[in-house]
């Protein structure tokens, strides 16, 4: 007698992972528009602002990396979108700190590197999340 195998349906990223992963993309964006008031007003405020959100933006986004790093692992085939999806938060992750580095500078030290640096690391927020909650197709299927 043969053994068949059946596979159940594929799992949907879990609740807490999509929190964590769902609010790095307000809070680095969050950082880039506090970047552009600043480029626009100098007031130095808003660098403060983008400092503080671009760093809790950088909780969410280990956490949401290590959340991935223990998928990736435990995974039953590996390759595919969910090592893209772990690659992109990385890239956050890295370039992220690199923000916080250079918005620990003087506030007109931090331009436009900061700027620059704020638009990357958002655009690649939501592509992340974009490859994160898109695991499952419509109908289920992955």
């Amino acid at each position: 007698m043969a053994a068949t195998f059946v596979q159940g349906p594929p799992r949907a990223i879990h609740p807490v992972h999509a929190v964590l992963l769902a609010s790095t993309v307000p809070l680095f964006l969050g950082g880039l528009l506090g970047d552009v008031a600043y480029a626009r007003t100098q007031q130095i405020q808003w660098s403060n602002f983008a400092a503080w959100l671009i760093a809790a933006g950088m909780v969410f986004a280990g956490l949401a990396l290590s959340w991935g790093l223990v998928d990736l692992v435990r995974a039953p085939r590996r390759g595919g979108r969910p090592l893209l999806y772990v690659l992109l938060l990385l890239a956050v992750f890295v370039l992220g700190l690199n923000s916080s580095f250079i918005h620990a500078r003087d506030a007109w030290g931090s331009m436009p590197e900061g700027l620059v640096l704020s638009a990357v690391v958002a655009v690649l927020a939501v592509l992340a999340t974009w490859v994160g909650f898109s695991s499952l197709r419509a109908g289920g299927r992955p």
